[in-house]
């Protein structure tokens, strides 16, 4: 959510801003929303200063026993009280407006974001590993020989339609010993606080992560109101709307490993076979909310912590910060991290780290007391992926495949898996 108050300061840098993402001057438009809420509050006050003032002259009228300036004033008390609700109830109108529009409006780029149109104008500032030379050709993680039986995408077509899947025996179980290894990582040797956090969320949480109103079609609600969180994101953030948090108790570092679930629309045609774009999934999310002047800090530890999980796993990845005109909606800053899969001869995506500034917190009015009693502020806020499980196993299986078609795992994952190293081509552990 934007200040009104910063644009009404400075609508230039506004609109310059909003211009680095590619999108039209908004300063005009929502000035004048905000003028025209404004007088009607000035109107209003003044109303109703008026029907004070008669009221009082009423009492005065009738105790001189004035009977007709005791009736014209009761009328112009009525006609006052008239006018101040209607026009109360149309600044609220207004105010309803003008928070509906600087809701859908999306987050400014901090000033080192590279300017861009789209994703081709990313820059990458990292690269860990190198990709393993292959004696034969590599195939995508459906096709491993070992793989196929258990990564059931017909069944769960059957059961829920396309783009699911069901994972059997030693693939699921590869699957959870990811899901472990992350949250162990994060809590063990990172410092976060492990959470088990609902995946139903009310409107309320849902507005507060910037994920409504302008992105509703993106994932699923149920007949009774619920939201089915498109990430942890949501409620591990909402955790601490409308508080006001001690200065000292910053930065709160969470981690959280759920089912998440998107509807992928516009995607159609994109990433159709496999587990690479899913309808319901698993990822392990993590979220700091901290003191303004540590967030762009904080965003660089919690990229290390992802990038780190790569690095135990051997997976070679590159990292980019993303350019102007592909960052998400509610994003000051974001660095994606690309994870290489043999498969696809390419990197593809496995987390994104992104600071929205005080952008989320605005919305729900999140603040922190600095410890020298200045006036409360607002926190910052950061999400990140570490990682996305099901695209993690991807890059595990199709690293790690075999001219045989078995795969070779992680050492990293074999406490979690009896000591088991390999995905054998009959798909067993052993």
């Amino acid at each position: 959510m934007h200040d009104i108050k910063a644009i009404r300061e400075n609508p230039e840098a506004f609109d310059a801003a909003l211009a680095l993402r590619g999108d039209a001057p908004m300063s005009s438009s929502l000035l004048a929303l905000d003028e025209a809420r404004r007088a009607k509050i000035a109107a209003s006050e003044t109303a109703q200063a008026d029907q004070k003032r008669a009221a009082k002259e009423v009492g005065a009228a009738k105790a001189k026993g004035d009977e007709a300036e005791f009736e014209r004033l009761r009328a112009l008390v009525g006609e006052k009280k008239a006018e101040v609700a209607a026009m109360q109830t149309e600044a609220k109108a207004l105010d309803a407006e003008l928070t509906d529009a600087l809701a859908r409006i999306a987050n400014l780029p901090a000033e080192d974001v590279p300017q861009g149109a789209d994703e081709d104008d990313n820059v990458e500032v990292a690269r860990w590993g190198t990709p393993r030379e292959m004696d034969f050709t590599p195939v995508e993680h459906f096709d491993i020989q070992g793989v196929a039986a258990s990564m059931d995408f017909s069944t769960a077509a059957k059961i829920s339609g396309a783009r699911f899947v069901m994972l059997k025996g030693a693939v699921a179980r590869i699957h959870r010993a990811l899901a472990q290894l992350m949250i162990n990582t994060h809590v063990d040797e990172n410092g976060l606080t492990e959470v088990n956090s609902p995946v139903l969320v009310r409107d309320e949480a849902m507005y507060g992560t910037d994920k409504l109103p302008k992105f509703g079609e993106d994932s699923y609600q149920t007949t009774n109101g619920w939201w089915l969180v498109p990430t942890s994101e949501v409620p591990l953030t909402y955790s601490v709307a409308g508080d006001t948090l001690a200065e000292a108790d910053l930065p709160i570092r969470m981690t959280a490993h759920t089912l998440c679930f998107r509807s992928e629309a516009g995607s159609a045609g994109k990433d159709t076979s496999g587990m690479l774009r899913q309808h319901q999934f698993e990822k392990v999310e993590m979220v700091s909310v901290t003191h303004p002047d540590e967030s762009d800090t904080e965003q660089k530890r919690m990229l290390r912590c992802a990038e780190g999980l790569l690095e135990k796993l051997g997976i070679p990845y590159r990292t980019v910060v993303l350019c102007t005109g592909d960052m998400g909606f509610g994003a000051r800053r974001t660095f994606d991290i690309e994870a290489w899969i043999p498969g696809q001869n390419t990197y593809r995506e496995i987390s994104s780290v992104s600071t929205t500034g005080a952008f989320q917190a605005r919305r729900m009015n999140a603040r922190f007391k600095p410890a020298d009693g200045g006036r409360p502020q607002f926190v910052h806020t950061l999400n990140g992926s570490g990682l996305a499980v099901g695209r993690c196993l991807i890059a595990v299986l199709e690293n790690g495949q075999q001219a045989d078609g078995s795969v070779v795992l992680p050492d990293v994952l074999a406490p979690y898996l009896g000591g088991k190293t390999t995905l054998t081509a009959e798909g067993a552990l052993a």
